[in-house]
């Protein structure tokens, strides 16, 4: 077997994409939690809010979406291993002073590797679903602030992003 490139997980010293063996980790309990931003006219958020969107409920159907898409991370992120996650929540509050929302998601595993990526995947489509059924009534909808908030277990510690000055501190 080839050897790793220093410091990187997924690459060979030859450059070439390779899965982190994982076997040999200790299962511990692991939380990912992921936030994202989508900012829009008022008049928009109100119409989202009151339910009148012409595609339906759009929070209901955004929600749905991130915790399916934090169920399929490893069908769309090369390297990424399949988990049997025991835990997915997608919360979604209106912020008027954007004006729009804000996502939030939870991602929880009992695994040998972190659950990272299923939280930023969560939040990442919940954010593109209210974009789309909401497209038709404002193009002009912009989604940012997609991050790691914090994440707990596992090998390196936990993890929590400084949200005063935005700078990330480890644990």
């Amino acid at each position: 077997m080839a050897k790793k490139a220093a410091g990187l997980t997924h690459l060979r010293a030859d450059g070439k994409a390779d899965m982190v063996d994982v076997g040999a980790k200790a299962e511990t309990t692991r939380t990912a939690v992921a936030e994202g931003t989508i900012t829009m006219r008022t008049e928009t958020l109100k119409t989202i809010l009151e339910g009148n969107a012409k595609k339906g409920d759009v929070l209901g159907a955004a929600r749905i979406a991130g915790i399916m898409a934090a169920k399929r991370t490893h069908e769309l992120i090369p390297l990424c291993h399949p988990l049997l996650l025991t835990k997915v929540a997608v919360d979604i509050e209106p912020d008027e002073a954007l004006p729009g929302l804000r996502v939030t998601a939870l991602a929880r595993v009992t695994g040998k590797t972190g659950v990272e990526m299923e939280a930023l995947t969560a939040a990442s489509v919940a954010c593109l679903t209210i974009y789309d059924m909401a497209k038709a009534i404002d193009r002009a909808m912009v989604i940012s602030g997609i991050r790691l908030v914090e994440k707990t277990g596992g090998k390196s510690g936990d993890y929590r992003a400084d949200s005063r000055s935005g700078l990330r501190a480890k644990k």
